[in-house]
């Protein structure tokens, strides 16, 4: 089964039977069919799907490949593929993107928070799931409680997930192994070996990149459902969502939509099918995926959002919900650069994480480029569960500019002191035996600081671990089933409906997400067409 899927992979390149910007992907060494891509609007504008998702991420492909089985589904995606990109595909080539962003058609996109954080997130099918570490780790049994999940259910769509794209440690790096033994010398126990699940203590987790160091991306979920049911228009960015106005309620009719690198003026319709009975309605939705920053911005463009807001931008208002860019969060982080200064090494993904403080506290080590030739070692760790939030607003009406927002990191007392704590882990596990063994004399430059120095520490150091959420909350934008308060025909569902974030990292339960929802919507669209 290994040499299958080596082979798989060595094909991987080149191979495509459907279009240009595709390849074909593999399923435990068997190739599967991907869905038609295309870049050219024409191909698109003015047709009718069942199902429009806008944003091909970690929740919106499995949401896609699984809505496709029965409908007929179109994803629009604002960024380009990630296929046969190496800053993409190789292990080695990770953090790349990130030194590489630009304005309009990088992989990733910068954006600096109010704050003055600088953060990250994807433009590419595949979503943040292309750039990020890859580190995969499902939700604790609470926070599925806690959501109102089907636990059976859950369970069965991280495994639909894990077949696809995820995979155990082959063997740990130098580095990793290092970073093993200091956790366990700083006291984060006990050690759990090798688990997809929450626990407390040290453990070794599941990745999205495979035995030969190549990356598996939520765009590979697409080929688990049917590839005939499912159109991806590339580098297309959704401008607003339009309606019918009849009834009590307004319903999602389609989206406009631009090309990302073109013409802003010059924008391009798709719709939702009307029903056999040529009613003005539509049957099928407009499903929102496309995060925590584009979700709430894109309800904004709509005329969905905070009145007074809106209409400072001559947006007319469909919809007055105010919760709409409010309880924004991102988890702070506290990294050390344990080397004296870069060199050129090869970059280093996570594999071991260490997770202590009733769940709090969260810590994790990459190598990670700060050029194109040179890397910095870098311990960190993460506070899962602050108590400070923020807000998003417009920027303007441009929907491929960042929106403005602020996170408030480390604003209430209680979040400070998470954050001492973490300071004071990550210079134990940098002060390590392993880590200064590993690195030569350089522990010499730590010293222990007070707690009054590590509150200055924090405060002038706080950065992001990329897992901010909120802006369209469950309970306050959008119901359990993720669709939005007062509209019909419109959900949203990425982590911007996230109170917290779930697990280590979200992306599992993202893509777990989509998923889970699409078997609940294809449920019920299948029993009522059936009564």
């Amino acid at each position: 089964m290994k040499m299958l899927l080596i082979y798989c992979i060595l094909s991987f390149i080149h191979l495509s039977t459907s279009s240009p910007t595709a390849s074909p992907l593999c399923n435990n060494g068997v190739k599967v069919a991907v869905p038609y891509m295309t870049s050219d609007v024409k191909e698109v504008e003015d047709k009718s799907f069942d199902y429009i998702i806008v944003g091909g991420g970690a929740c919106g492909c499995a949401l896609a490949s699984t809505l496709s089985e029965k409908f007929s589904v179109l994803v629009i995606e604002r960024g380009g593929s990630p296929y046969n990109n190496p800053t993409v595909f190789e292990r080695t080539k990770f953090g790349y993107p990130l030194v590489e962003s630009n304005k309009h058609n990088s992989v990733a996109q910068e954006f600096i928070s109010l704050d003055g954080v600088v953060n990250y997130r994807g433009r590419v099918l595949g979503g943040s799931t292309a750039i990020n570490s890859g580190f995969y780790s499902r939700a604790s049994s609470e926070f599925v409680k806690k959501m109102g999940w089907d636990e059976k259910m859950v369970k069965q769509a991280y495994e639909w997930v894990e077949t696809k794209v995820v995979f155990k440690p082959n063997d740990l790096s130098p580095w990793q192994s290092v970073v093993l033994n200091g956790l366990l010398e700083a006291g984060v126990l006990p050690f759990n070996g090798y688990s997809l699940e929450h626990i407390k203590g040290t453990k070794l987790s599941g990745t999205i990149f495979d035995v030969l160091g190549k990356r598996h991306t939520a765009a590979d979920l697409l080929g688990g459902g049917n590839p005939n049911n499912i159109v991806v228009l590339l580098n297309a960015t959704v401008s607003k969502v339009f309606f019918n106005h009849h009834g009590d309620q307004p319903r999602a009719r389609g989206v406009k939509f631009i090309e990302s690198e073109y013409n802003t003026k010059k924008s391009y319709k798709v719709y939702l099918k009307k029903p056999n009975n040529n009613s003005t309605s539509s049957t099928g939705e407009v499903i929102l995926t496309a995060g925590a920053l584009s979700s709430p911005q894109l309800l904004m463009l709509s005329g969905i959002g905070p009145s007074d807001h809106l209409q400072k931008f001559n947006i007319s208002v469909l919809a007055n919900v105010k919760g709409v860019g409010e309880r924004m969060q991102d988890n702070p982080a506290i990294s050390l650069l344990v080397d004296s200064k870069p060199k050129s090494r090869i970059p280093d993904t996570p594999q071991v994480t260490g997770i202590t403080e009733d769940y709090k506290v969260i810590l994790e080590s990459i190598i990670v480029p700060v050029t194109k030739n040179l890397t910095r070692v870098s311990i960190a760790g993460k506070f899962a569960f602050p108590v400070s939030t923020g807000k998003l607003e417009l920027k303007n009406k441009d929907p491929r500019d960042n929106p403005l927002v602020r996170f408030n990191y480390l604003s209430s007392d209680e979040d400070m002191e998470i954050c001492v704590k973490i300071h004071e882990l990550v210079m134990q596990v940098s002060m390590s035996d392993s880590v200064s063994i590993y690195l030569g004399n350089e522990r010499s430059r730590f010293e222990k600081l007070g707690k009054e120095e590590s509150k200055e520490y924090c405060k002038k150091n706080v950065s992001t671990f990329y897992h901010y959420h909120g802006g369209c909350v469950v309970g306050e934008v959008v119901d359990k089933d993720y669709r939005v308060y007062g509209i019909k025909g419109l959900r949203v569902m990425d982590g911007s409906t996230l109170v917290e974030t779930p697990g280590t990292n979200p992306m599992a339960t993202l893509m777990m997400l989509g998923r889970y929802q699409g078997l609940k919507i294809v449920g019920e669209r299948m029993g009522s067409s059936s009564r």
